[in-house]
């Protein structure tokens, strides 16, 4: 990372304004002309600004830009049909007058801020399509955003300056991933704006990698999880999870053993015996990966966790990684976006740690509002067995693991109302496989951890060598 001095809104337009190369479009929808005042009131905007436009009315908008087949206004689609239209006007209306060494960019939001009476929080999709030097093709940048502020003009605020931050860092700092991502919330605090999606292409972030961005967004507190697709390819969890039954296996996944396997099949299986019929088939099954612990102890390697997401994407599965420290945090987020069920497969372990009083001493609401989080209404806790590791013959369930005396009388009550409920078809014989001791023969270069994990795991762990694996297929 190069160090830039920290430019307020107004000094970042002005810096834009006085540079002849570049000029452009700024189109905003839902929350004011907020991006483009900054520019007019840095002053020289008139070097900068070749339009400004706000088509507030819905048929006026469908007039310019179309109609929306799901009808919404505030989506990524939307967005793209204005990058599109306005990006493409500069070209045929402005290139032959300006000549090649313009460099066109165009500013788009469509936002839904804080309505009068409204006790959700605003959020919207922000993008610019822009060239990074004269002559070159055209490169992207979408985000999207949630605002925190209560107040509907302080929203209006949040939003200038998230737009004017973008098209910055677009323009000036488009190859250097972390100055990027530290630009985009400069003067904003992340109890004003959360950005939860980005996506970037083109020929400006040529040696940008999407998923670092994403990375880079929770690890600097931006957000509080990310999402990816099957494809590595960042997804918005709103869109993703909305209507939903959601299965969920928190782990290092460090790398995917077949006791990470095993658990994702018996829990989506078991999961799918305490829904209807109609909902079996509407599951999205998610592991999780937690930055909480690593954050904490500075020891967070982000192509580490890029290597976690190209192993599980190519095994098919979607992947969040996220900054939350337990399990009821993550409840409450999921819980957020989905309207349906909730459910956690984890091993008896992690049951345990979830009940021992002493986890709860710095929250303030103490073990019955952690617990009662974690289960909510909906949500369901499949536990998975685990072996005593001094007495390998002997299996740990709920009915035998350790828990506080002072929280017997909660565990058997969320037993007999089904929201614990074991996993008892499962195979026994991965039940000995440790996480800790497969990355341990792998750094070490012991032979035998290839049986412990998937063969698609062990063939690309050994051709990226990954995990700090001393041998290696190269």
């Amino acid at each position: 990372m190069v160090f830039h001095p920290t430019l307020n809104p107004e000094q970042k337009a002005l810096e834009i304004n006085i540079n002849n190369k570049i000029y452009g479009t700024i189109a905003e929808i839902g929350a004011g002309q907020e991006v483009a005042r900054f520019f007019f009131r840095a002053g020289g905007a008139a070097g900068t600004i070749a339009k400004t436009i706000s088509a507030y009315d819905m048929v006026v908008s469908d007039t310019i830009y179309g109609k929306e087949k799901s009808g919404r206004y505030v989506c990524e689609d939307r967005l793209h049909r204005m990058l599109n239209r306005e990006y493409d006007q500069l070209e045929t209306r402005l290139r032959a007058e300006r000549g090649p060494e313009t460099q066109f960019f165009a500013f788009a939001d469509t936002v839904a801020a804080k309505s009068f009476g409204s006790k959700l929080d605003g959020h919207g999709w922000l993008g610019v399509k822009f060239q990074h030097k004269p002559g070159a093709s055209v490169s992207e940048c979408v985000i999207h955003i949630r605002l925190k502020d209560k107040e509907n003009l302080q929203q209006q605020e949040a939003i200038g300056i998230t737009g004017v931050n973008l098209i910055y860092a677009s323009l000036f700092y488009h190859q250097d991933s972390i100055s990027f991502i530290n630009s985009l919330e400069e003067r904003l605090s992340t109890q004003r704006v959360e950005i939860d999606m980005i996506r970037v292409s083109g020929e400006a972030f040529k040696n940008v990698d999407n998923r670092v961005l994403s990375l880079e967004l929770v690890k600097r507190n931006f957000c509080q999880a990310i999402m990816f697709d099957s494809d590595g390819s960042a997804l918005m969890a709103t869109d993703s999870l909305y209507k939903k039954n959601i299965l969920v296996c928190r782990g290092s996944f460090r790398p995917p053993t077949f006791v990470n396997m095993d658990m994702l099949e018996t829990g989506l299986r078991d999961f799918k015996k305490n829904l209807p019929k109609e909902e079996q088939g509407n599951i999205t099954v998610l592991p999780e990966i937690s930055m909480s612990k690593l954050k904490e102890r500075g020891e967070l390697d982000t192509s580490d966790f890029l290597a976690r997401v190209d192993i599980l994407a190519a095994m098919g599965h979607k992947v969040l990684i996220s900054s939350f420290e337990n399990f009821f945090e993550l409840n409450t987020y999921l819980e957020r976006y989905s309207k349906k069920n909730v459910a956690f497969v984890l091993g008896v372990y992690n049951l345990e740690e979830i009940f021992d009083f002493s986890k709860y001493e710095n929250y303030e609401f103490g073990p019955l509002a952690g617990i009662g989080a974690l289960v909510g209404k909906k949500t369901k806790i499949f536990v998975y067995p685990g072996k005593d590791e001094k007495h390998p013959d002997v299996t740990i369930n709920i009915a035998k693991m350790r828990v506080d005396e002072r929280l017997t009388f909660l565990l058997m009550y969320l037993m007999e109302n089904g929201h614990l409920i074991d996993i008892v078809d499962y195979n026994e014989s991965y039940s000995t496989i440790w996480s800790r001791t497969v990355i341990r023969m792998i750094q070490d270069g012991v032979d035998g951890w290839e049986e412990m994990v998937p063969k698609l795991v062990a063939k690309t762990v050994k051709k990226k060598c990954l995990f700090g694996a001393s041998k290696c297929d190269i």
